[in-house]
C-alpha cells in the first residue's frame, strides 16, 4: 500500500510540474509577442490547462510572468555555465558568455524577445544572467584582468549593451549577429581594461556549439 501511495504521489507531482511548465511556456510566448495585457483565461487556454490549475501554481498573472522571465534567464544562465566551465581565463569566461548571448538573438528568437521585453530585469534579477555576469566581472577584477572601479556599474554597462545589441539585431534581421556581437564584446573588454590586442585575441577564440 505504501508503495502504491508513493507512486500515486509521484504521478501527482509530475502532473503538477507538467502543468506549471506548460503555463510558463505559454507565458513566455505571450511575453515574446508583447501580449502583456492578455487575460489569464487566454493564457490557460494556450497552455491547455484549467483556470483552477492556474491558481494552484500562481497567485496572479504578474506572478506567472515573473516566473516565466526567471525561467528564461536561468535556463540561459545554466547553459552559459556549462559552456564556460572548462575555461581558466576570467576575461574569456565573461567574453564567451557575452558572445554566446549575442548569438542567442538569432538562434533563439522567442527566448531573446522574452529578454528584450524585460530589459531592466537583466540588471536587477537575482537569477539568470545578471548575477553570473557580475560574478565573472568580479573574478576578472580579482585576477587583475579587468580594472573596473565598480563591478555593479560595469554590469549595468554590459547589460545595457546586450539589450541594445539585441534590439538592433531584432530590427535589422540581415545584420551579421556574430560579427556585431564580437565587435561590441571587444569594445567592452577594452573599456574594462584589456588592451586592444588582448581584447581582439579573446574575442576571436573559438566558441562551443550552442545547444
Amino acid at each position: 500500500m505504501a508503495t502504491q501511495e508513493r507512486a500515486a504521489e509521484s504521478r501527482l507531482e509530475r502532473r503538477k510540474a507538467q502543468t506549471r511548465a506548460a503555463l510558463v511556456r505559454a507565458a513566455q510566448t505571450f511575453i515574446a509577442d508583447g501580449k502583456l495585457n492578455a487575460p489569464v483565461l487566454e493564457i490557460t487556454q494556450a497552455a491547455d490547462v484549467g483556470m483552477g490549475s492556474f491558481y494552484n501554481h500562481f497567485e496572479s498573472k504578474d506572478d506567472l510572468f515573473r516566473a516565466a522571465v526567471d525561467d528564461a534567464l536561468e535556463s540561459h544562465g545554466n547553459m552559459l555555465d556549462r559552456l564556460t566551465g572548462d575555461l581558466d581565463d576570467p576575461a574569456e569566461i565573461f567574453a564567451q558568455s557575452f558572445r554566446l548571448t549575442g548569438r542567442l538573438f538569432r538562434n533563439e528568437p522567442e527566448l531573446s524577445l522574452v529578454l528584450l521585453n524585460n530589459g531592466p530585469a537583466l540588471i536587477t534579477a537575482d537569477r539568470g544572467l545578471a548575477p553570473r555576469a557580475q560574478r565573472d566581472i568580479e573574478t576578472a577584477v580579482a585576477a587583475g584582468r579587468f580594472t573596473v572601479r565598480d563591478p555593479e556599474l560595469a554590469l549595468v554597462l554590459a547589460a545595457g549593451a546586450i539589450v541594445g545589441l539585441g534590439q538592433l539585431l531584432h530590427d535589422q534581421p540581415n545584420r551579421d549577429a556574430a560579427e556585431a556581437t564580437d565587435r561590441i564584446t571587444e569594445d567592452i573588454l577594452r573599456t574594462f581594461g584589456l588592451s586592444a590586442a588582448d581584447a581582439h585575441d579573446v574575442c576571436t577564440r573559438p566558441l562551443p556549439e550552442l545547444d
